[in-house]
This record gives structure tokens, sequence and C-alpha cells, in this order.
């Protein structure tokens, strides 16, 4: 069991985390959602004890039992270590556990030869992910926490993610972006939020199941905003006849006679009353407007593709990074405004195909491409800030817009102007659809779009790109998106790409 009491937690002087009270029992699921930089990952540490920048106050108690914890990335020094010494710290830990190993291998779907990769460097994004995993499973935690376990994961590997979950019979916490999962497997909530321009913490805790929460969270919301606004209007109309009233009285006493004193003193009575209702008016506390997540606005312009229009005619014979060839045989013909997603196994050459036909398209003065990498910190180490990310003329009516399409995806001030390698991967990855927006591209390739966007946010997001009239060539592991935004899915194998589904246009 573990049970936290009156826990608080403070980074920088500002709350992420404020009087949670938590017990979690035996078959618990707790899914930790919200936006990234709300304290997901920083909760996990503060569990594990190893938080170093964060000041805690509460209780926390794991009665001694023991936690295994997934990081979001190895430690450097880990990346350097070869898998077995990874696995096995000492010859008695491998005696013990080899059989196992070898167990987990197949349902992981890792080849056994990677017991011999000298460094786990050079693993892939996704093969990284099912080693620690892999861990887990060697180390038999009494307590499992997750943070964001489901990154660079292929479909199938999700699948067996939500089942392991799912048979996990002692308590687990977990931090996912991944909706079918939390969909799945949580029986708990626990959404942290940052309201008020994201200065003040508040948190929910449910025993209930994701789908439900969202159902009954968004019908929650919708009455808070209709009861809110009828305050507003009701309000408004009360000050505008107070208004009236006032500007009444003052006009009858600028006009009345001097030869009536009885009648000036009962207005100024009537005025003096008036100020003193004015006044109780303007101290009524209205119910405050929800802020939420999810309250994010953008769109693109209409755009026309002709169907018949061949977007790109790619044949290439082998795929390749550096001297190693990934796949063979890969041809792929993307016509008009059809919405494309690849998938395939971790490791087979998805983003780099993607970045092939990135560059085949880049040759093509008739389309506007715009181009959504999987890791932004690359690309964006050239720019100081979010608006100067965004900005093409450096004009001031340009800056005024670009600030009202981030103030629309709920950018705060300091955030368009402040430091843009402190955003979060989340705020990232709205700032990069922005640049696609502002571009009016007619081509988007995106890889991996949703990965870094909560659960609650992404929905809005997926509703957009499935509006979009251009043409969308995409990398998803997401669901989600595959279902409602893409409208043909091919899968990349070492012989090539399989067409999975026709189109729907």
């Amino acid at each position: 069991m573990l049970e936290i009491k009156h826990l608080g937690i403070e980074v920088d002087s500002r709350f992420l985390i404020q009087d949670l009270n938590l017990t979690l029992q035996k078959h618990d699921k707790l899914a930790i959602i919200g936006e990234e930089g709300n304290g997901k990952s920083t909760l996990l540490k503060c569990l594990i004890g190893d938080c170093p920048y964060a000041n805690i106050s509460g209780i926390i108690n794991s009665h001694g039992l023991q936690m295994g914890y997934f990081k979001q990335e190895l430690f450097a020094t880990e990346l350097q270590m070869r898998v077995d010494a990874y696995l096995f710290p000492t010859m008695d830990d491998y005696s013990a556990k080899i059989g196992l190993c070898y167990q987990q291998l197949g349902k992981l779907e890792l080849r056994e030869s990677i017991l011999e990769v000298e460094k786990i460097a050079t693993l892939s994004g996704g093969e990284k992910v099912k080693l620690q995993l892999l861990k887990l499973q060697l180390e038999d935690p009494d307590i499992l926490l997750l943070d964001e376990p489901t990154n660079d994961l292929d479909l199938s590997t999700l699948v067996w993610l939500e089942q392991f979950i799912n048979r996990f019979e002692k308590p687990l916490l977990y931090v996912s972006h991944d909706e079918t999962l939390l969909r799945h497997t949580a029986n708990m909530i626990l959404h942290l939020e940052m309201t008020k321009k994201k200065q003040v913490a508040k948190h929910t805790l449910v025993r209930m199941d994701y789908d439900t929460y969202v159902a009954e969270r968004e019908q929650l919301l919708t009455k808070m905003t209709m009861v809110a606004k009828k305050e507003r209007s009701e309000m408004e109309k009360k000050t505008t006849k107070m208004k009236q009233i006032l500007n009444k009285v003052a006009y009858e006493q600028e006009h009345i006679s001097r030869k009536n004193p009885h009648g000036a003193k009962m207005l100024k009575r009537k005025m003096k009353h008036m100020k003193v209702q004015e006044r109780r008016l303007q101290e009524v506390v209205l119910t405050e407007i929800p802020d939420y997540e999810e309250d994010i606005h953008f769109f693109f312009d209409e755009i026309h593709v002709v169907p018949t229009k061949t977007i790109i005619q790619l044949q290439l014979d082998q795929l390749k990074i550096h001297d190693q060839i990934l796949s063979r045989n890969v041809n792929l013909e993307v016509r008009g405004p059809e919405h494309v997603v690849i998938i395939g196994k971790n490791g087979v050459g998805k983003s780099t195909l993607l970045t092939s036909i990135y560059q085949e398209l880049q040759k093509r003065p008739d389309l506007q491409v715009g181009y959504m990498p999987q890791s932004y910190d690359l690309i964006l180490a050239d720019y100081p800030n979010a608006i100067a990310f965004l900005t093409m003329t450096g004009d001031q009516e340009e800056e005024q817009h670009i600030r009202q399409c981030l103030g629309n995806m709920k950018f705060t001030s300091a955030e368009m102007t402040g430091d843009i390698h402190a955003l979060s991967g989340g705020s990232k990855a709205k700032l990069w659809l922005l640049k696609l927006v502002l571009m009016k591209c007619n081509v988007l390739l995106l890889d991996e779009p949703t990965r870094n966007v909560s659960p609650l946010s992404s929905p809005v997001i997926r509703k957009v790109l499935a509006q979009y009239q251009g043409t969308i060539i995409s990398i998803s592991h997401d669901r989600n998106y595959i279902d409602e935004v893409c409208s043909v899915v091919y899968e990349l194998t070492p012989a090539g790409l399989v067409r999975q589904k026709e189109s729907r246009i």
C-alpha cells in the first residue's frame, strides 16, 4: 500500500501540488494526466525520493515496499552500458533471472541478440523503452511507477503494455498521453492542472475510468461556464440599469428648482442610496469562467488540393541510415488531399523515410510544405523565443497576430517572450502546429504530432488536422490519431511499404 498525506511540492517558489491525499491499494491503476510542466514527472520523482530540485511537505509512506521506477530517459552513464550489464548488475542476478529474461524478450518482441549490444545508446528509442520495461519485469517491484512508458512504442508493444498494466496486481501509477492506454487501463485518475494563467496549482483525484472522468468533467465545465456567463449577463443588465438611474437622478439634481429644497434633499438622499447600491454591485463576486487546458483554438485557412494531383511518387531501392539498410523497394504514391500515416515497428526507419519524403518535396515549387519533426530542440536552438520562431516578416501587425494565435493556444505572455527551451514538450508541439498554420501549407509532414500533447488537448488537435483540406503524410503510434485523422495507413517493413487501409476520400 502507498499512502500520501497532505503532500505539497514546490519548485522555484511555485507550488505544483498542494494538499494531495492519496491511498493506493492492490489492483489500483492510477493514471496521472495533465499538460507538461504541471508536475507529473516531478511527483513520481518525489515518491521515490529522488527530486533534489523540489521542496516537499507532507507524508509519503510506502510501508517498506520496493518501488520500481520507469523514467522518461535513461541516464548518460546507462546509455554507455552493455545491455547485459544493465539488466544483470551481478552474476547472481544473471543466474537467477536469465530464464525469465528470455521469456520476456519474446513478449516484448526484442531480439535475443540485444543482450550482446555493446552500448544501449545505439538502440532505437523504442528498444530503449522496451529495455527499461524488461528490467522492471526482472526486478519484480511491489509498487510500479511509469513515467511516459508509451513514448516510442510501436502499436504491438502498446497492446502488450496495456495487457501488462491490467495484469499487474500491485499498486501502479503511470503518466501517459496515450488516450487509448488510459481508456483501457486506468481505474483512478489524478489530473494535475495549473490555473489562473498557470500560476495556481489544482488537482482532481477520482476513482473512476478515464472515459467517465472526461465525460463528467466536460459536463461540469459546461455547467460552470453557463452559470458564469449567465451571472455576467445579469450583472451587465443590473449595471446598465444602475447607470441609467444614476444619470437620471444626476440630471434631476442639475435641473431642480431652487424653490424646491425638499425635492433637492430627497434627490440627494436617493443619489446617496444609489451610490451605496452601486458599490455593493461592484463588490459581488462572480463565478469564475473555468480555465481549462483543452480550451485551445487554432485552424488552417481553406486550402484546395486537386484530388488527381500527384503530391509525391517515391521509389527507393534501399532505405538506409548511414551504412545500414532498413528497408528495400519502398514505393509511395500520394495524390490529392489524402491523409496518410506510416506505422511500423521500432527501428524500421519511419522517421528516416519521412526525411527522404521531405527532401523530395522541397524540390517542388508548386507545394508549400511544412515539416514537424519528432525532436524539436535542434531547430528551435536558432530562436530565442516563441514569437521569434513564428515570425516571418517582422512587422508590428504580424507580431500582434502571432501573440493572438499564441494566446489562443493558452501561451502566457512569459512563455511568448521567455526562453524557448524552457517550454514544455506539449507547448513546443503546439508551437510547431502554429508555425504550420502561419506558413499556409498545403502539404504537412508530421512525425508523431501528438506524442507530447496532453490527452485532453489531443482531441482538439486531431479534430483540426482531420478537417485540414491539404495533404498530410505522417508517422504515428497514436491509435486515436490514426482512426480519426488518417484516410490511408501504410506499414513500413524491411520489405517495403504495405498499404493497410483504403482511402475514404
